[in-house]
């Protein structure tokens, strides 16, 4: 049993719901409000057509305060952060000494010496703490600071008539401002590949603004949605799960856990030309030494392929879907899939097979299955 040693104040609201909190990041998540395949339909439909409410506060809140602040980030991160301004943020990855991936992070920059970072369930904390000793800068680990995403088509206009300004916040943009009366940050943020929002609040205020948006929010579609919903979002949306696609989940036969982000298709996470990061040298001289790919399938049929179902080419085992899903709304059946670099090209023919036995036919396909050109999650206005 896993030690929950994190907690959201929205507990009790998830529990109302039907939830039984579930270990994400050491902090108890509404991994479902319920079990069956109806209610996850339901909850992905209403992210793509309406909106919904969703917590997030299992995401590890970094603040990192100080001259040196800069220099801490830039050092442990892919990107170059002396040209994100305040008001600003990007994403980011972090890597090991042998240039491997240990976790992702989004980049705030709340001042000119103020950031905050906020990373998933790698390693990126024990990085930012190790280059941060002895600089002049301070790290806090905040929990107070919860965070609820908003995604979906109505999550703007439904902001626009409380936060004035909403409507010029760029991708990536962050504002400080009030919502209901409280102290917010709000992001154009989110991991759902559809236009969003995080609304960054006071642990004290959570349960506020997840009462009101959800009683305001219910005439136009907005609804919780559980955690979980989020698997399915992605898939169609190519945004990797740290560890569930790689290789700490689905192991190599012969040598230790680790993947460069060329394998992963992360490559653009690294700004051109930074080499000072750690890992800088061992990443760029990985590149054209891929061992695999992360690369979409498509299966044929309205049947979604397992999480951790074979993939094979041949007859033979070849790889991994890590994750598929089946669409109503989209009528595909996709999934992202670890493969053989020379799988890895559109049209390939590969075959799932899922843990039932039943085989289903599929082609290799370039990610993201939706928003294409992210011109939903991007759009102005």
């Amino acid at each position: 049993m896993a030690i929950l040693w994190r907690t959201s104040v929205l507990g009790h609201r998830h529990a109302e719901i039907g939830a039984e909190l579930e270990d994400w990041n050491g902090m108890g998540t509404a991994w479902y409000y319920d079990h069956t395949p109806e209610r996850a339909q339901a909850d992905y439909e209403t992210v793509r057509t309406k909106a919904g409410l969703m917590d997030v506060s299992g995401l590890k809140k970094v603040h990192i305060v100080g001259p040196d602040a800069a220099h801490v980030i830039d050092r442990v991160t892919t990107r170059n952060v002396e040209k994100i301004m305040p008001g600003r943020s990007t994403y980011a990855s972090i890597l090991n000494d042998d240039g491997k991936f240990i976790d992702d992070c989004i980049i705030y920059r709340l001042s000119v010496n103020t950031w905050l970072v906020v990373h998933g369930t790698g390693s990126g904390m024990e990085q930012l703490s190790a280059v941060a000793a002895s600089k002049n800068c301070t790290l806090i680990f905040d929990d107070d600071m919860h965070n609820i995403s908003l995604q979906g088509p109505v999550a703007v206009d439904f902001l626009a008539d409380r936060v004035p300004g909403i409507r010029d916040l760029a991708y990536f943009g962050i504002m400080q401002t009030k919502l209901f009366g409280c102290p917010v940050m709000i992001s154009r943020t989110g991991y759902t590949g559809e236009r969003g929002y995080e609304i960054f609040c006071q642990s004290k205020h959570a349960v506020q603004l997840w009462d009101q948006i959800l009683a305001e929010g219910a005439s136009v579609g907005i609804r919780p949605v559980q955690f979980s919903t989020l698997d399915l979002l992605r898939t169609e949306s190519y945004l990797l799960f740290y560890p569930g696609d790689n290789s700490e989940t689905y192991p190599f036969d012969d040598e230790p856990c680790g993947d460069t982000l060329w394998e992963l298709g992360l490559e653009f996470t690294v700004s051109p030309g930074k080499t000072n990061f750690i890992g800088a040298e061992n990443h760029y001289s990985a590149k054209g030494k891929e061992r695999f790919k992360i690369y979409g399938v498509m299966l044929e049929g309205t049947v979604a392929a397992d999480e951790g179902a074979d993939l094979l080419q041949d007859g033979k085992k070849v790889g991994v879907v890590t994750f598929g899903m089946y669409s109503r709304l989209n009528r595909h059946s996709v999934g992202i899939a670890r493969m053989p670099v020379a799988c890895a090209v559109p049209g390939t023919p590969l075959t799932v097979r899922n843990g039932d036995g039943a085989e289903i036919a599929c082609t290799a396909q370039e990610m993201p299955f939706y928003d294409q050109d992210k011109s939903i999650r991007t759009a102005k206005g």
